[in-house]
């Protein structure tokens, strides 16, 4: 369906702490993220600063949206990756977070960039790690890796066995469907307050309509608008200040088609949402 990242696991993974003694205390302006918002990583993290107001505090370098390097990097942060490793022999992947006085990488691993925004840093945001709410978050990071992100792919791969795509396709209907019941009778997936867990799942639902439903048949599609708490949840936030101003749609578009070697079905002509930003939508058509 689509390239495999080409790079699985991060080559770098220290964290930013409390106090001095961590070697990469939480002092600001000292810290840069790199990122490229047409990757979901990036847009997580995206998102998450800008919850955060971390402006003035941690500075953002854009990245192209389409990686520009042979082998799958971006050539910007090539020099980065050499200072940070001799003789690096990966791409020079996004996201990272890079320490401006060393001039070198403290992480390229999401979780951990996403958890020190919100912790280790004072911010002027919603708390998105509530006291006690480490494990709902995790659990609902691991639904909409497992239930939808994997589960899309594998019902949408081309060549597959038919009975193997309906599986995976029962698997994603059914992991919408327990969101959908989370959304019953609160605003956001753990209760009354934003967390992080409305950012995981709303990145999500981004790439379920913008870059999997390509590979989807048009009655999947249907099937999967058939949750509107959940679609009109993806809606609501499309909307907030924190979220819409990083949704790069072409962006996304042209990474997916850079990279996916699937082929196209009947789904895409179905847009699920109307998503602030330009997509193109080959048949003019847009779901409810």
């Amino acid at each position: 369906m689509s390239a495999i990242s080409p790079q699985a696991v991060p080559s770098f993974r220290s964290r930013i702490g409390r106090d001095a003694r961590s070697g990469y205390p939480a002092v600001p302006h000292r810290y840069r993220l790199h990122l490229s918002p047409s990757g979901p990583s990036c847009l997580r993290i995206a998102i998450t600063h800008s919850l955060l107001g971390l402006d003035d505090v941690l500075p953002v370098t854009p990245l192209p949206a389409v990686p520009d390097a042979p082998d799958g990097g971006h050539l910007a942060l090539r020099a980065l990756y050499q200072a940070s490793a001799h003789l690096y022999p990966g791409p020079a992947v996004a996201p990272v977070l890079s320490d401006d006085w060393t001039g070198r990488i403290v992480s390229t691993h999401a979780p951990d960039i996403l958890e020190d925004l919100g912790l280790r840093f004072d911010t002027r945001g919603p708390r998105l790690h509530p006291e006690g709410a480490d494990r709902r978050i995790e659990a609902v990071g691991r639904l909409c890796e497992q239930g939808v992100d994997a589960a899309a792919q594998r019902a949408g791969r081309s060549g597959a066995d038919p009975a193997a795509r309906e599986a995976a396709l029962t698997v994603l209907l059914r992991s919408l469907g327990a969101l959908e019941r989370r959304l019953a009778c609160a605003p956001y997936v753990l209760g009354g307050e934003l967390t992080a867990a409305d950012v995981r799942l709303w990145v999500t639902l981004v790439q379920l309509d913008t870059v999997h439903r390509w590979h989807l048949d048009a009655a999947a599609v249907y099937r999967l608008t058939d949750h509107p708490r959940l679609w009109s949840y993806a809606r609501r936030l499309a909307a907030h200040p924190a979220f819409a101003p990083h949704l790069d749609l072409d962006g996304i578009a042209r990474r997916h088609h850079a990279r996916c070697r699937g082929e196209e079905a009947a789904g895409a002509a179905i847009r699920i949402v109307a998503w602030p930003g330009r997509l193109p939508d080959p048949a003019g058509v847009t779901g409810p």
